[in-house]
C-alpha cells in the first residue's frame, strides 16, 4: 500500500530535568533578552510553586505580572484579561505554569495578546492568530494534557460551549520538564491526567492521519504510561515514575498535534460542556466505551495499540489480540482508580440525546471526521448512552 502524503515534527522544543525550574531566568533572557517584562499564568492551586518562580524570575532581573484567575475548562473571558494584563505590563513572554487549564490560558493568552481581539474571535480556527505571538514557555505540573507540545488551546465560550483555538501561534518556544514539579498530585489526578495521556497517544496512532513517524512517539507514549502510570499513582513520591509519565505526556501532546484526536475527544468535549467533568476522566471513559468499536475498522492499527499497552501478542494473530483491547483498556483504567460511573456527575441515561447533540455539535466535528471510524447520529446516541450508564 502507497502511504497519502504526511507532515511531522515537533514544533516545541522540549527540556527535560529535575529542578531544571531553577533556570527559568536564564530560559527567559535566552528568548527575550536581558530585563524582560513577564506575564506569569498560574494554576490558582499550586500558590507556593508560583511564587517561587515569580521569585525566581525576579531575582534573573525580570519585571514580573502575575495572573492566576484559571479554572478547570477555562473561560475565554479569562483569557481576555490574561491578554490584556500583558499587554498592560508589556510583556514580551508568558510563562504558563500549572496543568492544561494554565497552559491553555497562557498561551492562547500570548497568541492574541498583540491584536487585541477577544478569544472567541479565533474560536474554531474562525480568523487567524495575530502574527507575531508572545514567546511561550510552558511547565506543566500535571501529565495529562500535553498543552505544553501542542498547537491547541482549549477553552469554554461564553455560551458554555467547548471550543478550541489552533495555528503556530500557539506553539511554546519552550516546554520545560521538571518532573519534581508533579511530586505529590492527589492520587485521583494523576490518574485522570495520565489516562488524558493515554488517549492521546491511542488516538493519534489510529485515527485517519495516523502516520508511521507519528507512531514511533505515539507507540512509545503507550509503553511509558502501561508501564509507569499505575506505580505513580500508588507511590506519589516515585520520582522515575513521574518523570516517565511526564515525558509520555508531552509525547503524546506530539503526537496529537501532528495527528490529531477523534471520538474519546468529541465525546470528552461534550460530557465536559454539559457535565463539567474533568477532561482527563471524561475522555478516558469514553474511549472505553468506543475503542473496541473502533477497532472494527483499524485492526491492524489497534493491534499495535494492544501490544504496546501490553496484551500478549506471541504465536497469536492479528484479531485475537484486538479481541482483547476493549478489555484490556477496561482493565488499565479501573486499575489506576479512575471512577467509571457519571452518577455521582448528575448524569445517568436521561441525558443521552442531549450529550450525544453536544458530540455532534459543530465544535466537535474536527474530531468526528478525524476518527478511524465514521461517526453518524445513531452511533452517537449509542456511545453516549454506554458512558453514561456505565458502572
Amino acid at each position: 500500500m502507497i502511504l497519502p502524503p504526511f507532515n511531522f515534527g515537533p514544533t516545541t522544543p522540549v527540556a527535560f530535568g529535575i529542578d531544571g525550574i531553577e533556570r527559568i531566568a536564564d530560559d527567559v533572557t535566552r528568548l527575550c533578552g536581558a530585563g524582560a517584562p513577564v506575564l506569569l499564568v498560574s494554576d490558582p492551586g499550586i500558590p507556593a510553586l508560583a511564587e517561587r518562580v515569580e521569585g525566581l524570575l525576579k531575582a534573573g532581573g525580570h519585571r514580573v505580572a502575575h495572573f492566576q484567575d484559571v479554572r478547570s475548562d477555562p473561560l475565554s473571558r479569562q483569557i481576555d484579561a490574561a491578554a490584556e494584563l500583558a499587554r498592560r505590563h508589556g510583556a514580551r513572554l508568558v510563562v504558563c505554569l500549572g496543568g492544561g487549564s494554565a497552559l491553555d490560558v497562557g498561551k492562547m493568552a500570548a497568541a492574541i495578546a498583540p491584536a487585541g481581539q477577544p478569544a472567541d474571535h479565533y474560536a474554531l480556527a474562525a480568523n487567524p492568530l495575530p502574527a507575531h505571538p508572545l514567546k511561550k514557555i510552558c511547565i506543566p505540573t500535571t501529565s495529562g494534557t500535553g498543552s505544553e507540545t501542542t498547537r491547541t488551546s482549549v477553552f469554554s465560550n461564553d455560551k458554555g460551549e467547548k471550543v478550541w483555538g489552533w495555528g503556530d501561534g500557539l506553539a511554546a518556544d519552550l516546554a520545560l520538564l521538571d518532573p519534581r514539579l508533579t511530586l505529590g498530585l492527589p492520587a485521583h489526578l494523576t490518574a485522570a491526567t495520565g489516562i488524558d495521556a493515554l488517549v492521546h497517544a491511542i488516538e493519534a496512532v489510529t485515527i485517519r492521519r495516523a502516520n508511521p513517524m507519528n507512531d514511533s512517539v505515539g507507540l512509545h507514549a503507550i509503553r511509558l504510561i502501561a508501564r509507569h502510570l499505575p506505580r505513580a499513582v500508588v507511590a506519589p513520591d516515585d520520582l522515575e515514575a513521574r518523570a516517565m509519565v511526564q515525558i509520555a505526556a508531552a509525547a503524546a501532546g506530539i503526537a496529537i498535534d501532528n495527528a490529531g484526536t477523534g471520538v474519546a475527544h468529541a465525546l470528552g468535549h461534550a460530557l465536559g460542556a454539559i457535565g463539567h467533568v474533568h477532561h482527563g476522566r471524561a475522555v478516558g471513559l469514553s474511549l472505553r466505551v468506543a475503542l473496541a468499536w473502533n477497532a472494527e475498522a483499524a485492526p491492524a492499527r489497534h493491534a499495535a495499540v494492544a501490544a504496546a499497552l501490553g496484551v500478549p501478542t506471541e504465536g497469536r494473530g492479528e484479531a485475537a489480540v484486538v479481541a482483547e483491547l476493549g478489555e484490556a483498556f477496561d482493565r488499565f483504567v479501573r486499575s489506576t482508580g479512575l471512577a467509571i460511573s457519571l452518577a455521582g456527575d448528575g448524569l445517568g441515561k436521561s441525558d443521552s440525546r442531549r450529550l450525544a447533540q453536544a458530540m455532534m455539535a459543530p465544535e466537535n466535528k474536527p474530531m468526528r471526521e478525524s476518527n478511524c471510524r465514521s461517526i453518524a447520529e445513531a452511533d452517537a446516541v449509542r456511545l453516549s448512552e454506554a458512558v453514561l450508564t456505565a458502572a
